[in-house]
Formats: structure tokens, C-alpha cells, sequence
């Protein structure tokens, strides 16, 4: 299993403090012979709806010497997550955790 990212305590709690309930920690993924691991994986119900929302996060640092690599790698790991994810878990949607700083930096939406 991989390394916990810098924040992931910080990202759990405020999960769980706007309601969400962690299911996985981490989140595993298997396509073929390959494991993978999301940071987390949670669920909300939502009481209008009567229906659970479940998601999974990926929570990333940014500590590495160039922002790029970082970049690259995370966004690599999004995409490899999300494509097995629309196959084996259609109804979890997949967010990519960043601090604020570099949130701004990035200028994306991603998800």
C-alpha cells in the first residue's frame, strides 16, 4: 500500500465533518492483476433523495522539486483512477484533493 499524502488526515476530517462517512481508507481498486489505491473512499446520504452519494479522493501533496512532475503525476494517477473507476465503480465520482495554493495555481476543475 502507498505512502499517506501530507494532508490526508486534514482531508479525512473535513469529510467527515460536512457529513460523510468513510468507507475505505484506502480505497481499493483492482483491474486485472493490477491493485490500485485512492486515498479514501465515502459515502453521504442524502435524506432528500433517500439515496446514498459515494465518492473516492485522491489527496495530493505537491512536494516534489518541480511543480510540473507533481502535475504530471498526479493528473496521471486521476486518469488511471477515474478509467477504472467508470467500469468497475460507475456510481462513485473521483476528486482529486490539493490544497488551496495550489488549487489557484492550477487554475483547474477537475473532475
Amino acid at each position: 500500500m502507498p505512502a499517506r499524502d501530507r494532508y490526508h488526515e486534514n482531508v479525512k476530517n473535513a469529510l467527515i465533518k460536512d457529513g460523510w462517512t468513510i468507507t475505505d481508507d484506502p480505497f481499493h481498486l483492482k483491474w486485472g492483476k493490477r491493485d490500485m489505491y485512492v486515498d479514501l473512499g465515502a459515502e453521504k446520504l442524502i435524506a432528500a433523495e433517500k439515496e446514498g452519494q459515494q465518492i473516492a479522493v485522491e489527496i495530493k501533496t505537491f512536494r516534489s522539486v518541480s511543480d510540473m512532475t507533481a502535475l504530471e503525476h498526479a493528473l496521471g494517477q486521476y486518469l488511471a483512477y477515474r478509467s477504472v473507476m467508470t467500469r468497475t465503480n460507475p456510481d462513485r465520482v473521483l476528486y482529486l484533493a490539493v490544497r488551496d495554493e495550489v488549487s489557484r495555481w492550477l487554475q483547474l476543475n477537475i473532475r
